[in-house]
C-alpha cells in the first residue's frame, strides 16, 4: 500500500488527509492529525466520499454525438472538432459568441489555464463559475467595504480566540463541520454562540442565543442589532473616526430599524435582538460567520455589507478570532475567483476595464485582451436564447442540475450552436452536449486548491486517471495551440503555478510547492519566500480599498419595496426586498440547501454506497402543523410546486422549520429543486439568483405519483444516454476522424 497525503475534495474547509491507495484504487482515507483545521477529524464525505474516483462510470474517452449518439473518439479527432467548430463560431459571430465555465471542483492551476484559455486564445471575457450562484455577494459586498472579497481570519482562531461567534445563514454542522468543531471547542472554553436561521438546525440547538430569522429578513435584523449598538454607545467611536468612512449615513439609516419594529416584523422578540447586539458590540473577539443564507438573495450583496457594517461599528475586525468569516461551499471556490474565472476581473483581482491591469497581463500572456466585463453565469441561457452566445465550454460545471429555473436553461441548451461538457461522468449537462471530454478528477493530480480561508494547499495525484482521462490544463493547452494560441509552454501543474507567482506577484511569489510541501498551507498575500503568510487582513484598520479606509454603505430594506422617500434620503443606498413573495396561489415559501451526507449535484457522493445508504432519497422537511393541515404523516410524499415547475419527494415531518416553509436539498434529480427557482430576479450587483425563497404550493401525494415524477424526471435529465455513453466506450474503438 502507499500513502499520500492530499486535500478533501469537498466543502471549503479544506481538511487535510492522507490516502491509502493499492493497485491503482484508493481504498481508505486517513485524517491528517497534525492539520490546524481538521486536527486529525473528517467528516463523512471526507472519509467515505472517495469510491466516485473508481467508479465504472467514470468517462474515459473524449465521446461525440452523431445521430443523437454518443460514440467514443480519439483525442485528436476530438480537439481537431472542436477547434473548427470555435474558429468558424468565432469568425463568424466574435469572440463573444463563446462562454466558458470553469469550476471550483478543479485547481488553482486549471482555473488560472481556463480563464487564460478564455481570455487570451479565444479573446473574450465570458469566463465564470459556481460562485455565481452561490457566493458573488461575497465578493462584491466585501470588496466594497473592505477592499477584499475574502474570509478576514482563520478557522482556528475560532476556538482559540472568540469570545462571541455570530453564526448567520449558516447550516455549519452539516455543511461544513469541522468548522463547527472548531465552533463548539469556543463555547467548551466559553464562547458565547449566537445562531441567526430561519431553520432550528444543528448549531441552533447548540446555541446559547437562537434568532428565528424569517427568510429574506437579515437586513432589518443586522440593522437592529446595529441600532442597539449605536444606541447605547458600543460603538467603537475612535475605530470608525480613523479607519472608516461613511458611518453617519449607517448611524441614520438604521434609526428606524429600532429592537421594537424589527420584532413585529420579523417575530424574533426584541429583547433577543438586545442581547444579541450586547454580546458581540462587548466581546473581546466577535467572529460572524454566514453562507449561502445570507448570499443567495436578490439582495445578497447588501445582507453581506450589512454584516461588514456590523463588524466595522463594533472594530470586530483585523485581530486574532475578530473579523467576517464567510464559509465557502466547495474545494476551490475561493482560489476560482482568484484566479480570474470570472468575467469581471483577471487574477488577483484586477478589473479588466483597468487599462493599467490589462497592459500587465497583456505582456505576461502576449495577447491583446478584451476590456469588455463578460456574460455571468446566470445570465447564460438569455444570452444563449438571444443569439449573443452560439457556444459554450463547461469544465466540470453541472448548469443542469446547479442553475435556477433548470427547465428555462435546458430550453437554452435545445438551441445552443455548441455544447462541449469536460466531466468525470456522463453529468445531467454532458448528456446533452455535442462533444463531451474525460477529465481527470481529485486523487488523479497534483495542484493546488484555496480553501476558505485563504490557506493554499497542495494536492497530489495518488492513483492514475482511468483510460484517456486528461487534467484540465492538459485540454486547453492543447485546444490552445490548435486555435494558434502558443502561450501555454506547460509541462507539470507546477509550471502553471510558477506563472501564477510570476503574474500575481503580490498575491503568490511567496508560496513556491516547495514551501507547500513542508507547511500546513499558507493563506495569501504572501508576497515573498520569507514572508509568513497573512491569516489575518485589516490588521491595524488597514483596508484595500482606494482611501485606505473601510467603507460604511447605509443598507435599506421593506419586504416589498422600501418607500421612496427612505431611498431618496441617502446617495446611493443598498435596497433589500423580497423578490418573489408568497400569495394566495402559492402560500408557502420553497428554500433550498445542503445536507451533510451529499454534495452539490451528487456526482461525486451519490457514487459512495455509505453515502448512498445514509441518505438515499430526497426529503422535504415540512412543520408539523401545515403536516396535520394538509394530513400528511412523517415518511408520507408531498408535492411542492411553483411557478417554474414541481417536485415530488418524502415529507420529514420537523419543527426545524417554520409553518409555511419548505426545505429541500439539491443533491437529487429525482427531486431537483432548482427546477423550481426562480431565475429571473437578480442581485444588481453581482447577478446572484434568490434560490432561498421561491412561493410554492404544497399538496399531499401518493406513491404512485411519485413514482410517475421520477419517471418523468428520467426522461428530462436522458438517464438513458449516460447508459448508452458507458456501453459505447467498453465496446466501440474511438474513432480518429471526427464528423460534423
Amino acid at each position: 500500500m502507499t500513502d499520500v497525503m492530499s486535500v478533501c475534495p469537498y466543502c471549503g474547509t479544506g481538511c487535510s488527509m492522507k490516502l491509502v491507495t493499492k493497485n491503482n484504487q484508493i481504498v481508505e482515507i486517513d485524517a491528517d492529525p497534525d492539520h490546524p483545521v481538521n486536527e486529525g477529524e473528517l467528516c463523512l464525505k471526507g472519509l467515505y466520499g472517495f469510491k466516485h474516483v473508481s467508479s465504472s462510470a467514470r468517462l474515459t474517452t473524449p465521446m461525440l454525438r452523431r445521430n443523437d449518439q454518443f460514440v467514443p473518439v480519439t483525442w485528436n479527432a476530438a480537439l481537431d472538432f472542436l477547434s473548427k467548430k470555435l474558429t468558424d463560431i468565432r469568425r463568424e459571430s466574435g469572440p463573444d459568441a463563446i462562454a466558458v465555465l470553469s469550476t471550483a471542483r478543479s485547481t488553482n492551476e486549471e482555473n488560472y489555464i481556463t480563464q487564460k484559455f478564455a481570455r487570451a486564445a479565444l479573446g473574450t471575457n465570458n469566463i465564470d463559475h459556481c460562485a455565481r450562484l452561490c457566493h458573488a455577494p461575497t465578493t462584491s459586498g466585501l470588496t466594497m467595504t473592505f477592499g477584499t472579497g475574502a474570509m478576514t481570519n482563520t478557522i482556528p482562531e475560532l476556538s482559540q480566540h472568540s469570545d462571541v461567534i455570530f453564526i448567520c445563514g449558516s447550516n455549519t454542522a452539516e455543511c461544513h463541520p469541522l468548522i463547527a468543531r472548531h465552533v463548539i471547542k469556543a463555547q467548551a472554553r466559553g464562547a458565547k454562540l449566537i445562531v441567526a436561521d430561519p431553520r432550528e438546525n444543528e448549531m441552533a440547538k447548540h446555541a446559547d442565543l437562537f434568532l428565528r430569522v424569517p427568510l429574506g429578513h437579515d437586513i432589518p435584523l443586522l440593522n437592529a442589532m446595529m441600532h442597539v449598538i449605536i444606541r447605547e454607545g458600543l460603538h467603537k467611536a475612535e475605530f470608525l473616526r480613523e479607519h472608516t468612512n461613511g458611518f453617519d449615513d449607517v448611524a441614520r439609516a438604521v434609526e428606524d430599524y429600532s429592537p421594537e419594529s424589527v420584532a413585529q416584523m420579523t417575530g424574533i422578540p426584541a429583547d433577543d435582538i438586545v442581547k444579541a447586539a450586547r454580546w458581540y458590540a462587548n466581546a473581546g473577539a466577535a467572529a460572524v460567520l454566514y453562507a449561502m443564507g445570507v448570499t443567495q438573495f436578490t439582495c445578497g450583496t447588501g445582507n453581506v455589507v450589512s454584516v461588514a457594517n456590523l463588524a466595522l461599528i463594533t472594530g470586530q475586525i483585523g485581530r486574532p478570532g475578530a473579523g467576517v468569516c464567510p464559509l465557502r461551499g466547495q474545494s476551490n471556490v475561493q482560489g476560482a475567483g482568484d484566479l480570474g474565472a470570472v468575467p469581471n476581473t483577471f487574477p488577483g483581482g484586477y478589473p479588466v476595464s483597468d487599462a493599467e491591469a490589462r497592459a500587465r497581463f497583456e505582456k505576461a500572456w502576449n495577447a491583446p485582451l478584451s476590456d469588455r466585463p463578460g456574460v455571468r453565469a446566470s445570465e447564460l441561457a438569455h444570452a444563449i436564447l438571444d443569439g449573443k452566445v452560439r457556444a459554450l465550454i463547461t469544465d466540470g460545471e453541472n448548469p443542469m442540475m446547479t442553475d435556477p429555473n433548470t427547465g428555462h436553461f435546458a430550453h437554452a441548451l435545445d438551441k445552443i450552436d455548441l455544447l462541449v461538457v469536460t466531466d468525470l461522468f456522463m453529468t445531467e449537462t454532458a448528456r446533452r452536449a455535442h462533444l463531451v471530454l474525460p477529465a481527470s478528477g481529485w486523487g488523479e493530480k497534483d495542484g493546488t486548491f484555496t480553501n476558505t480561508e485563504r490557506r493554499i494547499q497542495r494536492l497530489r495525484a495518488a492513483v492514475k486517471p482511468p483510460g484517456e482521462a486528461k487534467a484540465a490544463w492538459w485540454i486547453f493547452k492543447n485546444l490552445s495551440e490548435r486555435l494558434g494560441y502558443h502561450g501555454m509552454e506547460y509541462g507539470s501543474p507546477e509550471d502553471v503555478w510558477n506563472e501564477v507567482r510570476e503574474v500575481v506577484p503580490e498575491h503568490y511569489a511567496g508560496i513556491s510547492y516547495r514551501r507547500l510541501d513542508t507547511e500546513p498551507g499558507l493563506c495569501w498575500p504572501c508576497p515573498s519566500e520569507d514572508h509568513p503568510g497573512t491569516p489575518i487582513l485589516h490588521v491595524g484598520g488597514h483596508f484595500h480599498t482606494p482611501t485606505g479606509k473601510a467603507e460604511l454603505k447605509p443598507v435599506l430594506f421593506h419586504p416589498v419595496s422600501v418607500p421612496e422617500s427612505q431611498r431618496k434620503a441617502f446617495e446611493a443606498p443598498i435596497i433589500g426586498h423580497i423578490a418573489e413573495r408568497p400569495d394566495e396561489d402559492y402560500p408557502f415559501m420553497l428554500t433550498t440547501g445542503r445536507i451533510v451526507a451529499h454534495y452539490h449535484t451528487g456526482t461525486m457522493t451519490r457514487r459512495s454506497p455509505v453515502l448512498e445508504q445514509i441518505a438515499p432519497e430526497p426529503l422535504y422537511e415540512f412543520n408539523p402543523d401545515d403536516a396535520k393541515a394538509l394530513g400528511v404523516r412523517d415518511g408520507e410524499y408531498i408535492k411542492v410546486t411553483t411557478r417554474r415547475g414541481s417536485a415530488i419527494a418524502k415529507a420529514w415531518v420537523t419543527e426545524r422549520v417554520p409553518p409555511k416553509v419548505v426545505f429541500g436539498s439539491f443533491h437529487y434529480w429525482e427531486a431537483a429543486n432548482n427546477e423550481l427557482t426562480n431565475a429571473e430576479n437578480l442581485d444588481p450587483y453581482c447577478a446572484i439568483p434568490e434560490f432561498k425563497i421561491s412561493a410554492a404550493r404544497v399538496s399531499k401525494s401518493t406513491p404512485g405519483e411519485a413514482q410517475a415524477s421520477v419517471e418523468e424526471k428520467r426522461k428530462f435529465y436522458r438517464q438513458e444516454v449516460e447508459l448508452a455513453a458507458i456501453r459505447a466506450m467498453h465496446t466501440q474503438k474511438p474513432a480518429d476522424v471526427a464528423a460534423e
